[in-house]
């Protein structure tokens, strides 16, 4: 695995796809943080725990994220609002391969009610595993450097 650790949250419709995730990972003895939920009630607001992965990628070098709601979209979004963060919505191993190699995600989610298990689990194994291309770097960079002016805008 090309990440020195993982940190895993999902709501409360994504629970069961993220308990399952936490047994493969353990099965495959990685490093990971578990944000939660472990309940699919009571209903549960999906930026809470998209921010607790989020602030742990951001913080954490060479670490990766896995969001799960029930589209993927919500945990998306909210999770690209952090500097450094790069969410992905994912939904096949191409995707998650493309993910890494062009555009160096490290946070991939999923949506409960549109993918499988399995389907996740090897998008997952596909995601941990192939590099970033630096061939590419230059178009990170840039999208890097539009959130900063965006920041600073704030400001």
């Amino acid at each position: 695995m090309i990440f020195n650790s993982i940190a895993i949250a999902s709501d409360h419709r994504g629970c069961q796809l993220r308990s399952q995730l936490v047994e493969h990972f353990e099965a495959c003895g990685y490093d990971f943080t578990d944000f939660g939920t472990t309940s699919d009630t009571p209903s549960v607001d999906y930026p809470d725990y998209a921010k607790n992965v989020a602030e742990y990628v951001r913080d954490n070098v060479n670490s990766c994220g896995v969001l799960v709601c029930y589209s993927g979209v919500g945990m998306s979004i909210a999770a690209n609002r952090f500097s450094g963060v790069r969410a992905v919505l994912c939904y096949s191993d191409e995707i998650a391969r493309l993910s890494r190699e062009h555009n160096d995600a490290n946070v991939i989610c999923f949506g409960a009610g549109f993918i499988s298990t399995e389907t996740a689990m090897k998008s997952l194994e596909v995601f941990f595993n192939i590099p970033f291309d630096p061939r590419h770097l230059n178009r990170v960079q840039k999208i890097d450097a539009i959130h900063s002016e965006l920041a600073s805008n704030l400001d």
